[in-house]
């Protein structure tokens, strides 16, 4: 494998979150007086911390969000998983593939660290990631698309950002890879190949994905 480090984002890449933090995001958005359909927080917020939809809203309104607006939200997305919350189809398979073959692999998440958590711990996946392979925005200064949190898992990780690819499923977060000098695989299960630019590869499943790693 031509691939040190396989750095994997994961709401949307490893556990199937989008639909139902987006879903959730809108109708509070909506109900706080911001209309925001589902398809709009896809297109604004997908792949972000949750600091940019105070920033985009108060730019839009001139309005800021409630102090508590964090806290009800993350409140409501966890239960919403503790119900829901599912592995994206086949990355199982990815990640038995990557510890048979002796690739190392992380995660770098917009999310905060007990997001990943709760997350990872309701599909399963909790066993194939050691706590130092998980990495937060809450863990740099700026998120995507800033390159920081990508460059910070490589440094933690030992590897050079040249010998790192990222996976990743939304226009955030392939800007961040591309501006870490990393190559990037984009999955289209929700976001069109388009939106996607720059990338160095495109999948649509996980199956692919383990082909585009051997």
């Amino acid at each position: 494998m031509r691939y040190e480090l396989v750095i994997f984002d994961n709401d949307g890449v490893l556990v199937d979150s989008e639909p139902i933090s987006n879903t959730i995001l809108s109708e509070y958005l909506t109900e706080l007086g911001h209309p925001t359909s589902y398809q709009e927080c896809l297109r604004d917020y997908m792949g972000s911390a949750v600091h940019r939809v105070h920033d985009l809203v108060e730019e839009r309104t001139g309005e800021k969000l409630p102090a508590d607006f964090d806290e009800t939200l993350h409140s409501r997305i966890y239960a919403a998983f503790q119900q829901e919350l599912e592995p994206v189809e086949g990355v199982d398979d990815v990640l038995g593939k990557l510890v048979a073959d002796g690739v190392a692999y992380c995660v770098a998440s917009s999310g905060n660290h007990e997001r990943i958590r709760i997350g990872h711990r309701k599909t399963g996946l909790d066993q194939w990631f050691e706590d130092e392979w998980i990495f937060s925005a809450e863990d740099v200064g700026h998120g995507k698309p800033a390159p920081d949190l990508f460059l910070y898992a490589a440094e933690r990780m030992g590897v050079p950002p040249e010998r790192c690819v990222v996976i990743e499923d939304s226009p955030l977060g392939v800007e961040a890879a591309r501006a870490a000098g990393m190559d990037v695989y984009g999955f289209t299960s929700m976001m069109p190949a388009d939106r996607l630019a720059g990338v160095t590869g495109h999948f649509s499943d996980m199956s692919q994905l383990r082909e585009m790693l051997a």
